[in-house]
């Protein structure tokens, strides 16, 4: 059977329906916005939410489109079939009938604020290319076609740039007399870039300044959808925009177009012969709850159910997690203290956490406390809200995991960052103490360590195997050896020396339900390496000096016993 080719990474909406690819129609977003009639629209969501596909539909909906030669572009067919085509001739009129500019900010995260300035000012010119059919208008004044050819062909400087989507749109009301619909997609893009790169305060002036002459003192707006990740305050970029509509996670409108809906995936299930796959759908990429719906990551349902049409029984993935560097998650753990720590492991067993929770916030202040972090973090997309309460005029939210994609970023990716601060102490204390045959000592260490390390409400011994294994690594003149066949069986771990005259380490481990049976269970794992001889082929090997360790572990405890 025939199926229609999944969309990985489409942006383009005329693009994506003309080729028929799959597209989970979002289009009664349009009838939502004309009925709210806000002049500036700022919708915030996690990266890869379908926010550029959504203002690209808009686009297309709405533009009375041109070709650089003039030409009438239609794009009505596009809609055939669409919802937004069933909510009435009050809304399809406006089909096709605006001029409209469309940017996207997103190439402007550059390392120098020269190389930021110069994407943006292309990407800028670019739209005024999109636009260049008006210079063959009567209308336009040459003034005004000589100061477009300019910002054309990039003759300014790109400062001077900060004016140009007002005079665009001033250049498009004169020749079509229809105030001008403005899409701005990832407008905190070179925001973000620009703060990890040292130029933060210069890029705020140009996106304030550009913004300002766009949003608030342009009398040829009909009005403007602004998108991102990041809600950065008011008094930064839109200082004196009166006119602004604020929807993120926590606005209870629009919460069901960013994302798919649950009667959405179980449809594409549906569609793609994988409904016995729906629950595991369900379980790694739902969760989130924006304002009163409860959507999945629409990024990564398209990618299990493409990966899953080539080879049906393949393993679910964390795609989302491999979309960004985690940089602001791997900044949590440089962070973290105890309290921090015992958070993110009450978040891994499944737990809540309460935070308060603004939404007026830049970049700049993201890191001056561990609540800015975990507040940018909740709006990024790694929590969902659960609860929130508002007290002594602070918003505060109830959050956890969304689900297991998310998981998987705290169970790996955070559990390696910290394994890897963890690795940076000094272990001679530990390394002298195997060595010495010092069971108090070994144990007293571990203690320690256990304490500092990430870990799990469900332990299980490959954790201690993994955890123990990586720290032995650093012992010098030593190799580890981890579940090699020995004897009858598989010994945990042992540390096979460079020279022969130094002894060999055999360790095996046990798990204690209580702390006290750690001793008990510690002689249990001892009497194994001699019960299953795991000792047999090092001495068959030639080594004389064998040391044997048994240790029991339970949650952050252990006890030691050594021969």
């Amino acid at each position: 059977m025939d199926y229609k080719p999944l969309p990985i990474g489409y942006e383009n909406f005329g693009k994506l329906i003309s080729e028929d690819y799959y597209y989970v129609d979002k289009t009664l977003f349009i009838k939502e916005l004309l009925d709210n009639k806000t002049m500036v629209n700022l919708f915030t969501r996690p990266r890869r939410f379908g926010k550029t596909l959504t203002l690209s539909m808009l686009k297309y909906f709405f533009e009375d489109a041109y070709d650089f030669r003039g030409n009438k572009e239609d794009y009505r067919h596009l809609f055939d079939g669409m919802k937004i085509m069933e909510a009435g001739e009050r809304y399809t009129r406006h089909m096709g009938q605006y001029p409209v500019i469309s940017l996207t900010l997103k190439s402007g995260k550059q390392s120098t604020l020269e190389s930021s300035m110069e994407l943006l000012r292309t990407n800028l010119a670019d739209e005024f290319g999109r636009h260049r059919y008006i210079l063959q208008s009567d209308v336009l004044p040459q003034r005004e076609k000589d100061i477009f050819q300019k910002y054309l062909t990039e003759e300014y400087e790109p400062y001077q740039y900060k004016d140009s989507l007002k005079f665009l749109c001033r250049c498009l009301k004169m020749v079509t007399g229809k105030d001008v619909i403005v899409l701005l997609d990832e407008y905190d893009v070179p925001l973000e870039g620009a703060y990890h790169y040292g130029f933060y305060s210069d890029m705020v002036d140009f996106i304030r300044e550009l913004f300002g002459s766009t949003l608030k003192t342009n009398d040829c707006l009909n009005f403007a959808v602004i998108t991102g990740c990041l809600r950065i305050s008011k008094e930064s970029i839109f200082t004196g925009l009166n006119n602004l509509d604020i929807n993120s996670v926590l606005s209870l409108n629009y919460g069901e177009y960013f994302g798919f809906t649950d009667e959405e995936v179980q449809k594409m299930c549906m569609d793609y012969h994988l409904e016995h796959k729906y629950q595991e759908v369900k379980d790694w990429y739902n969760g989130y709850n924006f304002g009163e719906a409860n959507v999945y990551n629409p990024w990564s349902t398209i990618k299990y159910m493409k990966d899953h049409k080539i080879k049906e029984d393949a393993f679910p993935a964390s795609y989302w997690a491999n979309t960004s560097s985690n940089s602001i998650v791997r900044t949590l753990i440089d962070m973290a203290d105890r309290e921090i720590k015992d958070e993110i492991e009450l978040l891994i067993a499944g737990g809540t956490i309460e935070k308060p929770v603004h939404e007026d916030i830049t970049y700049d202040e993201v890191y001056e406390s561990m609540d800015n972090l975990w507040n940018f973090m909740f709006f990024t997309g790694y929590f969902k809200k659960i609860s929130e309460r508002f007290e002594n005029r602070v918003n505060y939210v109830t959050m956890k995991i969304p689900n297991q994609e998310v998981l998987y970023i705290f169970e790996n990716k955070i559990r390696t960052w910290f394994d890897a601060k963890l690795k940076k102490r000094d272990s001679s204390v530990l390394f002298e103490a195997v060595e010495n045959k010092n069971a108090d000592n070994i144990r007293n260490e571990l203690r320690k360590m256990l304490y500092e390390s990430i870990s799990f409400y469900d332990y299980y011994e490959n954790f201690y195997h993994g955890f123990l294994a990586g720290i032995l690594y650093g012992m010098e003149y030593y190799s580890v050896k981890s579940n090699r066949e020995s004897g009858r069986g598989r010994t945990d771990l042992f540390l096979k020396p460079v020279y022969r005259e130094l002894p060999v380490f055999i360790f095996e481990f046990k798990m204690a339900k209580h702390t006290d049976k750690l001793e008990n269970k510690a002689k249990e794992a001892l009497q194994q390496i001699y019960d299953q001889k795991y000792d047999m082929e090092l001495m068959k090997d030639g080594y004389k000096n064998i040391v044997r360790y048994g240790i029991a572990f339970c949650g952050k405890d252990c006890y030691v016993v050594v021969d």
